[in-house]
């Protein structure tokens, strides 16, 4: 059953009083999900939201249409006892207070890639947030800035700020179905990570509820958790309503290039110059980011001796902030080993390079970027390490022996050094600056229907390489992308129901020396830990 107003709400009440006299569930339930719908309906300014419950005909569509990893769409994943699709933030702080009167967790979804599905998911009955509608972006090119709601997917902010100005950007990730909420909150980076750092660091002001049902901004919030929630997770603090960013300005014409090498020609030996040159050595307007996976070579023997008929293939894709001619130039000079050709490049505009960043073919005009479903959805396991010196070429082969023995394996890689190295790690909680090199997103992806055993077995696959990695990656601690969730790491127990290890542990590997101060702004902002999770900053340590 669904609900869009005020009157609906009789309605509503009237459908769940029926639903579990039928279903024979006991009374107490009933009152208490009554409770919480007359809660909501008291202490909402605006009419009800638009509310599912789990036998609303659309309950599953609406619960499965931003679930990006298919693992989260099993039957044994818990399901929350409601959906809300809020339209107002009136009706969002409702639903904060009596979740939090009612003894519910709240999980809050803007886009929905959260690499362990903890944006739609827990372990403990618990009521969805979904920000589907909480999508306005209203740019202000005078400023050079823009107040861009929660909801809002990153291809949705590219394409309205372009609607205003070519020469202005943002400079964030590039999957553009991703939601803005979780990204900038989680540092967020994309192809001009070098020319201007990280999303997180454009973030002028913010819109939150805390656990007290105030809606903050800026000011009211204080500088403790607008630093926390800029890198250090908003999901540990309060439900993010809107972020004014910091429009960064591009120049008229960008050059994009994509060229694909295998091992036989000279993958192994291009990735290992890529590492240094890419880092330090080309000016902060030039990102080379890197893609590996396997293809198939169509011969028995790709020339390895080893993963017959399929081999290595590193893709590099280039971001260039000038023109064809200037790139060129730099890469004869730099990096002639690619072999990038005029024929390599295109000339485009800014968002036009979004698009085909984002691996769409050549013409795809730019208003995919409004498709929130553009992407193809998968089943995966992801882990993330960042790198501070080169990978011998001794390292990358082992790599390669690994990913020939997987189905669909991938390396995302996202350079680093310039812009994002040179800011202080103590500026925003986001910590991952000086000495970093660049990020490895480790993929192993599968088919849904595969099973369990075979399941097991890529989840397997993947902690294998994960520690077959250690000596090549950071240490000290081993740092990991928050972005890039990773339950592996750890969990917080909640209720008794997750497997409990030191936070202290992932909390280095996230945030490393800016976790003490995210544990104190979370213990003086949300000391009963209303917004907890499996892997939320806690309002203290306890380590017994």
């Amino acid at each position: 059953m669904e609900s869009s107003s005020s009157s609906s709400f009789v309605i509503l009440s009237a459908f769940i009083i029926s639903f579990f006299l039928l279903t024979s569930s006991p009374l107490k339930a009933l009152a208490q999900q009554d409770n919480f719908l007359q809660c909501i309906a008291s202490h909402s300014n605006q009419s009800m939201p638009q509310l599912y419950v789990p036998k609303s005909p659309s309950f599953l569509s609406v619960l499965q249409s931003s679930i990006y990893n298919l693992r989260f769409t099993s039957p044994a994943t818990p399901k929350p006892l409601f959906i809300i699709t809020p339209n107002h933030e009136s009706q969002i702080r409702a639903v904060v207070v009596c979740s939090k009167k009612h003894g519910l967790k709240i999980t809050v979804r803007s886009g929905g890639h959260d690499f362990e599905g903890l944006s739609y998911r827990a372990n403990v009955p618990f009521v969805l947030i979904d920000l589907v509608n909480f999508r306005t972006i209203d740019v202000n090119i005078k400023d050079n800035s823009a107040w861009v709601q929660a909801g809002a997917t990153l291809g949705e902010v590219y394409y309205r700020i372009a609607e205003k100005s070519p020469v202005h950007g943002f400079p964030a990730g590039a999957c553009p179905t991703v939601g803005v909420g979780g990204h900038i909150s989680g540092g967020g980076f994309g192809l001009m990570v070098r020319k201007y750092g990280m999303a997180a660091d454009h973030v002028l002001d913010a819109r939150i509820i805390n656990a007290k049902g105030e809606i903050l901004d800026r000011k009211t919030m204080g500088e403790d958790l607008f630093w926390a929630i800029r890198g250090g997770g908003v999901t540990s603090f309060g439900v993010l309503l809107a972020w004014k960013i910091r429009l960064v300005p591009v120049p008229p014409t960008v050059t994009v290039s994509t060229m694909a090498k295998t091992l036989e020609q000279g993958a192994t030996e291009l990735v290992h110059k890529w590492q240094s040159v890419a880092s330090y050595g080309v000016p902060d307007k030039l990102s080379i980011a890197l893609h590996v996976g396997v293809v198939d070579t169509g011969n028995n023997n790709n020339g390895t001796g080893i993963g017959s008929g399929r081999t290595i293939q590193a893709t590099f894709t280039t971001l260039f902030l000038g023109p064809a001619a200037q790139l060129l130039q730099v890469m004869e000079k730099k990096f002639p080993e690619l072999g990038m050709k005029q024929e390599d490049c295109k000339e485009m505009k800014w968002v036009e390079s979004t698009v085909r960043t984002a691996g769409f073919p050549d013409g795809t005009p730019v208003d995919i970027l409004l498709n929130r479903s553009s992407l193809p959805k998968t089943t995966f396991k992801a882990k993330s390490d960042f790198v501070t010196r080169s990978i011998p070429k001794a390292g990358l082969e082992g790599i390669w022996k690994r990913f020939l023995k997987e189905e669909r394996p991938e390396l995302v890689i996202g350079v680093w050094g310039g812009r994002v190295n040179r800011i202080s790690e103590h500026k925003i909680a986001f910590p991952h600056r000086a000495g970093n090199m660049y990020l490895i997103d480790y993929v192993s992806n599968w088919d849904e229907n595969e099973g369990q055993e075979a399941s097991a077995r890529h989840m397997s696959w993947i902690g294998e390489l994960y520690d077959y990695m250690t000596p090549y990656v950071s240490k000290s601690p081993r740092t990991a992308f928050l972005n890039y969730k990773d339950l592996d790491l750890g969990r917080v127990r909640i209720n008794g129901g997750a497997t409990f290890v030191d936070p202290r542990i992932w909390g280095r590997m996230y945030f490393k020396n800016n976790f003490p101060r995210l544990v104190k702004t979370k213990s003086n902002v949300d000391p009963e830990n209303f917004f907890s999770g499996e892997q939320t900053i806690p309002p203290t340590i306890v380590t017994k």
